[in-house]
């Protein structure tokens, strides 16, 4: 029996919502509500056509705004499209150009439509509405003048210019019946732009504080290098490298020689200078591929991979020169700081916590044998 085969999707669709809309995640969302200015441009011009074929409106003036409406809009639609948007402001979407266009295409056709411009005072509504979510109060608050004003503007022309078909009259009621209602929706845009402005504001802080907390839990506060948990994911990550490429790695344990009594004899204060000092020269000791942190107290574990104990040996003993030459005299005159180390290789597919164990131990022996120096233990204890 063949087997059962399933129909392969055509990839027309995706084509076509790629060439109409763009690529996935490059500012569709400013194109999509291009494409739907566009189509209510389409609908406006379809009722213009409508309203000349019944005789209510010119064939001229028609073509004419209804043309120039279609012609704006596509344009803005080919910015949006092609991106080339983005180069000419923060708002991919051409927000407040699009309603400025919008404004004066319907005033126009508030001058050249007198049976339906109660309705167009409507559309007059959606072009304040079509920036409320993106606008800023004083662009907001602009845009209600300017369409206020251009309403106006096309009022007091109808009512100077064609008295029969705009009574002045009239033409006074609708301005006022205009503004009260334009007014209203500019209320609400401003006090929504007030509203994203808050919110934006809130989002940033959280934003910095997520980033503040996210960092904290990868890094010591005092010293600003690894913690002891960021120090365990990078250990075990390295590990699995460590069994690909077959190589050894070393740890080195490092304490810093007598730091209780520079805490008992300077306080606190002193005593987290030093730590500060000594994680910035250990730092500026290591190499690219190594990396370090605060394994507790005034303990320090740094991993360099792909290295022998000899390598991490010499690695700390550029740190004991990089100290040595760093004064203390900004803290306490006269302060010295040593530390101890201890090395431990670690084979691959050794157990971690063994090869700290050693690394401990070595660190130990280094302490008990005079402090300031490096111990190394190279193989397993058995």
């Amino acid at each position: 029996m063949p087997p059962e085969r399933h129909p392969v999707p055509d990839p027309a669709p995706s084509r076509g919502a790629d060439w109409l809309l763009g690529p996935e995640g490059q500012g569709r969302g400013a194109v999509k509500l291009t494409l739907l200015a566009l189509a209510v441009y389409g609908l406006f011009a379809l009722n213009v056509a409508v309203q000349v074929n019944l005789g209510l409106m010119e064939a001229g003036p028609g073509a004419w705004v209804s043309g120039l409406s279609l012609a704006g809009i596509t344009g803005f639609y080919l910015l949006v499209r092609t991106g080339l948007s983005r180069h000419l402001g923060s708002d991919a979407s051409l927000t407040l150009p699009q309603s400025v266009f919008g404004v004066l295409i319907t005033a126009w056709g508030y001058a050249i439509d007198p049976p339906l411009r109660g309705a167009i005072i409507a559309i007059m509504l959606l072009n304040l509405v079509w920036g409320m979510f993106v606008l800023s109060q004083r662009q907001a608050f602009g845009l209600y003048l300017f369409g206020l004003m251009s309403l106006g503007a096309a009022m007091a022309y109808g009512a100077s210019t064609d008295p029969v078909r705009f009574p002045p009259a009239v033409e006074a009621l609708h301005f006022s019946f205009a503004a009260i209602l334009m007014t209203a929706v500019s209320v609400l845009s401003v006090n929504m732009a007030r509203l994203r402005a808050k919110l934006g504001a809130r989002t940033t802080e959280l934003r910095a504080a997520l980033e503040r907390i996210q960092y904290l839990a990868h890094h010591d506060e005092l010293t600003r290098i690894s913690n002891r948990r960021h120090l365990s994911e990078r250990l075990a990550a390295e590990q699995l490298n460590q069994r690909q490429s077959g190589q050894t790695m070393s740890l080195v344990l490092i304490d810093i020689d007598h730091f209780k009594m520079v805490n008992d004899r300077h306080g606190h204060a002193v005593g987290d200078a030093v730590l500060r000092h000594f994680a910035a020269a250990l730092q500026a000791a290591l190499r690219s591929t190594d990396f370090a942190g605060r394994w507790g107290g005034e303990e320090f574990l740094v991993v360099t991979p792909q290295a022998s104990a000899a390598t991490a040996a010499s690695l700390v003993e550029r740190l004991r020169d990089t100290l040595a030459s760093t004064s203390f005299d900004s803290l306490v005159p006269g302060l010295h700081i040593t530390f101890s180390a201890g090395v431990a290789e670690c084979a691959p597919g050794e157990d971690l916590h063994l090869a700290i164990e050693r690394a401990d131990r070595a660190l130990y022996q280094a302490k008990q044998t005079g402090r300031d120096r490096t111990v190394s233990q190279f193989a397993p204890l058995v």
